[in-house]
């Protein structure tokens, strides 16, 4: 383990959602660009273990760590922010954290000692700290502690970073506080008691903050200059160590927003490793605020449309392919329980993401229906790759064709259940997850995107394509341009008679990045742009 590794702790404060992984994931994108080694961890004090059970239209999207853990969207910004790869321990909830705990308690490993909140809790939370910066060999280890400060479900975890300085040092150790502060139109000015009370409630438990960052109204920013002065006189922090964030049209201004707004000053006090080449974040967003005459209309069929967070990961790589080619995009949501030949048809292109149940299926195999007949360019991702192979094999006459997953029967199961997975149906966890291998077939269209035949790709799915109706599905118009190594797994088709069909098992997303749009997002946008 390195000895001199940072830590940097990030609370927030008078509201939920205040933006706490942004700005942790800006802070290390700005280290990372100062040439320092960054890694990330949330601590979320909800009580699930893990989040592959949650309710997405609650929750938003499910996040998928390359070694296989289900996860909260955080981690899906600090990937995008830092590229680098998270793992299942750069995530550690409530309900995960004591089913450790009482896991070694039954199997007697706290040899008879009463097992409580302080050290135990508090110290394993503080391990999986050291234990993360060891295993990513960090400079710095940036740690984002969910919920709201004053929060009593999340207390376990402030009272951990509270008590950590004892155990690395205080110099190592860089508390940053996010909060907001209201505009009040009816008197025109901004309160910062709020804050206050926020950073008092933080007090109370022992942690004064090196820094405070203040997410406030864009239009109002400039009537805020005794903002940092109110907040430094009543808080306890320097002035220059209170940072004004106007709210961003794109998250991905953050970073830059945050060196204009004075972040430099008390990271560099804490570690200073030279100035940031910002320039890749710069020229990021040159290509978001442009504006192209281009527009393109791509259709996502789905069937949460009232919580977009559902499919965020997904609607981050259509932006940075449109950015990539240069074009305007304009995304149309598409209530799979509703939707008709009119809306595909309105669109240039369509999406098919993934999701579990039979809500909302008949209208993603119709999309996928109407592309392969009117050659309209069609992206599948997971569900959609399934949904996609369903329709091919109606169209060459399986009337019945189905997935097991929603009762097909046998002679008509064009998808299904995995080997080993019957019976973990309801279950967390167990699902083919992670990343795993495909090989592609030479000359297909997948393989001419990936420019390769050998490709890694994230997993979520329990339910798979039933290579014995081959032949019909064929028959409806697509082939299979990618397996697993072994050749027992679908994990891509494709429509050869179609200028732009392709789906996969995997989910792609997960692995685009702003500034690096993932090759099968940006094939559908090319597509789309020439036609």
């Amino acid at each position: 383990m390195k000895t001199n590794t940072k830590y940097i702790f990030v609370t927030g404060g008078v509201i939920s959602g205040v933006g706490k992984g942004i700005m942790a994931a800006s802070i290390g994108a700005i280290l990372k660009a100062k040439g320092l080694k960054v890694s990330m961890q949330k601590c979320d004090p909800y009580f699930n273990v893990d989040a592959g059970l949650l309710n997405p239209r609650e929750h938003g999207e499910c996040y998928v760590t390359q070694d296989g853990a289900e996860t909260d969207l955080d981690l899906g910004h600090y990937e995008r922010f830092l590229d680098e790869e998270m793992t299942g321990n750069s995530i550690w909830t409530s309900g995960k954290l004591y089913k450790k705990l009482i896991d070694a308690e039954r199997n007697g490993e706290f040899g008879g000692k009463t097992v409580q909140l302080v050290p135990h809790v508090t110290g394993l939370v503080q391990q999986t700290f050291l234990d993360n910066a060891k295993y990513f060999g960090s400079d710095v280890h940036i740690v984002e502690i969910g919920g709201t400060v004053g929060d009593l479900e999340g207390s376990h975890f402030i009272e951990a970073i509270r008590e950590f300085p004892v155990k690395v040092g205080r110099e190592n150790c860089l508390f940053v506080h996010v909060c907001y502060v209201p505009w009040l139109s009816t008197s025109e000015e901004f309160k910062t008691k709020p804050a206050q009370n926020s950073l008092r409630d933080l007090r109370e438990f022992g942690i004064v903050p090196d820094m405070v960052v203040a997410r406030m109204d864009v239009d109002k920013i400039v009537k805020a200059p005794h903002v940092a002065v109110k907040l430094a006189t009543f808080c306890g922090v320097r002035e220059d160590a209170v940072v004004l964030m106007p709210d961003a049209k794109s998250v991905y201004e953050v970073p830059l927003n945050a060196v204009k707004g004075g972040v430099l000053a008390p990271l560099e006090r804490f570690i200073d490793h030279g100035d940031p080449d910002m320039t890749q974040w710069e020229e990021l967003v040159k290509s978001i605020e442009a504006n192209p005459e281009k527009i393109v209309k791509i259709g996502l069929v789905a069937k949460y449309i009232d919580n977009t967070d559902t499919y965020l990961s997904v609607t981050e790589a259509l932006k940075a392919a449109a950015w990539k080619v240069g074009v305007k995009l304009q995304t149309v949501w598409i209530d799979a329980e509703k939707a008709t030949d009119k809306d595909f048809e309105e669109v240039d292109g369509i999406v098919v993401p993934g999701g579990f149940g039979v809500r909302g299926v008949e209208g993603k195999i119709a999309a996928a229906t109407y592309c392969l007949k009117n050659n309209k360019p069609y992206l599948g991702l997971c569900l959609g790759m399934q949904t996609a192979v369903i329709a091919a094999a109606r169209i060459s006459g399986l009337k019945k064709a189905n997935s097991e997953e929603f009762d097909a029967p046998k002679d008509a199961n064009v998808i299904y259940i995995m080997e080993g997975q019957k019976g973990k149906e309801s279950t967390g966890g167990t699902m083919r997850l992670g990343n795993y291998q495909a090989k592609l077939k030479k000359g297909s269209k997948i393989a001419e995107l990936y420019g390769t035949e050998k490709v890694v790709e994230r997993h979520r799915h329990r339910y798979e394509v039933n290579q014995k109706f081959l032949a019909e599905i064929e028959k409806g118009g697509l082939i299979v341009s990618g397996t697993s190594p072994d050749g027992k797994l679908v994990e891509f088709v494709e429509a050869p008679e179609c200028d732009y069909f392709v789906a996969t098992q995997a989910h792609p997303e997960y692995k685009s990045r702003p500034y690096r749009a993932h090759p099968m997002f940006e094939g559908l946008i090319r597509a789309v742009t020439e036609e």
